[in-house]
């Protein structure tokens, strides 16, 4: 008889489902079977009148029941939504998108492509470099003496170098390629070579541990001072506009002789004085000069045979400069609200 009354309430659900055609039937009929003190409920409330050895099968039976009640109510509340159009917001075609956020070429990677491109139009090739450098490549091929402050531990990282016979160090300039690609070539070359260095200087708005140069040199029979005072100022006038002046200022490079500081009129006041150029009217640009015959004598080139001219810049610099930023800390923060300026 259990039976009997559970596929009665089975069938009355399954016809009276079927036949409401609004919300609030649905929630009469949900009610009716399985609220607190509905039918499903009662027939849980008989379970003590079930022979014991028929329990199990009648408490699985109305389990099933219970889900299959409730399962169609679902589908039924779902068909009763659709046909009313409810649930279904309203679509303007006409409406903007949401827009995707897209990214954006680094500033100083586009400076570092733009200037690449200026020189490889005058004929250099780019090359690049490991980060990770010998002691050799970075100091001492490039006439840097044992006693230079440079090669303190306070202004370079070294690395752990228990495994290799010579010291290794992060590269605190690109220079160190010019070593290996003149080690490895004869003249004439004439490279570009750009990239990261590091330096352990405490971060503030100038200074930052890690740091972007690009390195030039030019080696072949008869290379003079005026050819680097050509390949630079057609190279600076291309980068921040032909209407700029440059003036060369004697200076001391290990690995260059003779050197020099080179200098553009500010780019903001156009050489007036301004804060920008510290009231000068001028902004140091680069370090640049003749390589030295030291050098030429590292490498292995024959004593006299070349000559050749080097320059060097950091690129932060430069575009700080350029667009007058005046913290470099703003270039590592990744914040789409200054990236997005350029």
């Amino acid at each position: 008889m259990s039976g009997m009354n559970i596929e009665s309430v089975r069938a009355n659900a399954n016809l009276e489902i079927e036949n409401i055609s609004s919300q609030a039937q649905l929630e009469d009929l949900r009610i009716k079977y399985l609220g607190r003190k509905g039918l499903v409920a009662n027939l849980f409330a008989n379970m003590k009148d079930v022979p014991p050895k028929d329990r199990p099968d009648f408490g699985q039976a109305l389990n099933v029941l219970k889900e299959e009640i409730n399962r169609k109510l679902s589908l039924k509340a779902e068909a009763l939504q659709s046909a009313s159009g409810a649930g279904h917001a309203f679509i303007d075609i006409t409406c903007d998108g949401i827009r995707p956020k897209l990214g954006k070429e680094h500033v100083i990677k586009r400076i570092i492509q733009e200037t690449c491109y200026i020189f490889e139009k005058m004929g250099f090739e780019i090359v690049k470099g490991p980060e990770v450098e010998t002691e050799f490549n970075n100091f001492t091929g490039l006439n840097i003496p044992l006693e230079h402050p440079s090669r303190d531990t306070f202004d370079t990282f070294y690395l752990n170098t228990a495994a290799s016979a010579e010291k290794l160090l992060l590269r605190s300039h690109t220079s160190p390629v010019q070593v290996r690609v003149m080690k490895s070539r004869k003249p004439p070359l004439s490279v570009v070579v750009p990239g990261k260095v590091y330096r352990p200087d405490a971060t503030d708005a100038s200074h930052s541990f890690m740091f972007h140069q690009i390195e030039g040199f030019s080696v072949a029979d008869k290379i003079t001072f005026s050819d680097l005072k050509g390949v630079l100022s057609l190279f600076l006038k291309n980068l921040f506009g032909s209407d700029i002046k440059m003036r060369f200022r004697p200076h001391f490079f290990p690995f260059t002789e003779p050197s020099a500081e080179v200098d553009i009129s500010c780019i903001i006041c156009k050489g007036k004085g301004c804060s920008v150029c510290g009231r000068k009217g001028w902004l140091e640009i680069l370090g640049a000069g003749m390589i030295h015959p030291n050098v030429f004598k590292n490498v292995g080139y024959p004593a006299g045979r070349y000559s050749g001219f080097a320059f060097g810049m950091g690129v932060e610099r430069i575009v700080m400069l350029k667009y007058g930023i005046d913290d470099i800390r703003l270039f590592f923060e990744n914040d789409l609200r200054f990236l997005r300026q350029f």
